[in-house]
């Protein structure tokens, strides 16, 4: 069976509940973009490497190098006999960030993703970072780790 609008609405069919229709689903569809950029941009920031950064061990760091651990206090372990290391916790690099030198920075951190989010945000302050190290990690200069260069 077949409904004529023209019988229902003499004048044509009712414009305001399709506008009002199509401006629920675009709401809904906005919100839904919204929420997955969000989403991918926190992905994105916290498990996407940073390239062209190489994975080198303390012993082989320039004296020329600023040491910055990023590592909490609680995970910190003393091994690392230099003058030159600068302990500030990724959770405090935003609150302490005007005490690191602009200079080339070789990063500690604990796990990839301490080291993505606190290399990420140096680098959105301008400052340097040349080279990293993972202290669970075991790496060298010829083998790339997690993919960053």
């Amino acid at each position: 069976m077949q409904i004529n609008l023209l019988t229902i609405y003499p004048y044509g069919y009712n414009i305001s509940l399709v506008n009002e229709y199509r401006s629920v689903e675009m709401i809904i569809l906005l919100l839904i973009t919204i929420v997955v950029v969000i989403l991918i941009t926190s992905m994105y920031k916290r498990y996407v490497p940073i390239k062209n950064i190489p994975c080198k061990n303390v012993e082989f760091i320039d004296s020329s190098f600023q040491i910055l651990d990023i590592r909490a206090y609680n995970e910190r372990k003393n091994n690392i006999k230099s003058d030159s290391v600068l302990n500030i916790p990724y959770s405090y690099l935003e609150r302490y960030n005007k005490e690191i030198p602009m200079v080339n920075l070789h990063v500690i951190a604990s796990d990839k993703l301490e080291l993505n989010l606190g290399v990420r945000f140096l680098l959105g302050k301008g400052i340097k970072v040349k080279s990293y190290e993972i202290m669970d990690c075991l790496c060298n200069e010829r083998r790339l780790e997690h993919g960053i260069r």
